[in-house]
């Protein structure tokens, strides 16, 4: 399992897929008798890149993998395995969920420490796990990064999905990595506002209380039609597929979205705070 130091167990199967991809790598450059420091020179990336990638510590892009199965005439097998990395891109107690996500038809969000991850900029993401504790290395904050952004495909997929989230006015003011990343992720969520699909309210911190004091939650229905709910707290989470437990969370976060401010309101005051940094 991966856990939130970014540790692999040597048994998770989306990483024995990862080790799989790397020695297919290795063996592919080794007839194309390539050292790593060629092959790396040829594909524009660092040597210590293609170790990581070829030991399983490092999931390769969609490009290098691409680049590098033409490369070494690997006649497509480099590229039909690249489907099954992208779980490894995930904490292990994120994929479930990160699945489901994907292929949602909807999804409500509310988060009162940090911007939600499909809307967040790349230097957001980047400060926010750079302040990890313990800390992540290197090699996993790029891994973690890599993967948050790319769940943002979510947001313009075809078709698309309804989209809403509810964020704690606090987050809005919190400078997270300094005031220019901040304009930065202000800026972000005026832009995602803006489309169609998509509905960003601001929970007031004027308010003494409202339905979400018990926590951050996500709300789901997927392709099925099935509603679920996802929890996560300290890298520990739950995900709730029982009626009763969902129909609970979805009144708390209905309360939620008529105690926020509207949407022309919530963007109002998020232009007006990126106004002021």
């Amino acid at each position: 399992m991966a856990n939130g130091s970014g540790k692999q167990n040597t048994y998770d199967a989306a990483f024995i897929g990862l080790r799989y991809f790397g020695a297919q790598l290795a063996l592919f450059r080794g007839r194309a008798r390539l050292l790593q420091a060629e092959l790396a020179e040829q594909l524009g990336y660092s040597e210590s890149t293609i170790a990581s990638i070829e030991q399983g510590r490092r999931v390769p892009q969609q490009d290098f993998i691409e680049r590098a199965d033409d490369l070494l005439a690997a006649g497509g097998v480099l590229k039909t395995g690249a489907p099954f990395l992208e779980q490894a891109r995930y904490p292990a107690f994120f994929r479930d969920f990160a699945v489901l996500e994907a292929d949602c038809v909807s999804l409500y969000s509310y988060e009162n420490q940090a911007f939600p991850g499909q809307l967040q900029t790349e230097s957001y993401a980047r400060a926010l796990f750079r302040v990890r504790v313990p800390s992540l290395s290197d090699e996993d904050i790029d891994r973690h990064v890599a993967s948050r952004m790319g769940r943002q495909g979510l947001l313009t997929r075809d078709p698309l999905p309804v989209l809403g989230f509810v964020i704690e006015e606090s987050v809005l003011r919190r400078p997270l990595g300094g005031t220019e990343v901040l304009k930065e992720q202000l800026d972000r969520l005026v832009a995602c506002s803006e489309l169609r699909n998509v509905e960003i309210q601001v929970m007031p911190t004027r308010l003494k209380e409202h339905a979400g004091m018990a926590g951050p939650v996500v709300l789901l229905e997927t392709s099925e039609r099935r509603h679920l709910a996802y929890v996560e707290v300290q890298d520990q989470s739950t995900l709730l597929s029982g009626p009763e437990e969902v129909s609970v969370l979805e009144q708390r976060y209905g309360i939620m979205r008529a105690q926020a401010l509207p949407p022309w309101e919530s963007t109002s005051l998020i232009k007006r705070l990126a106004g002021e940094l």
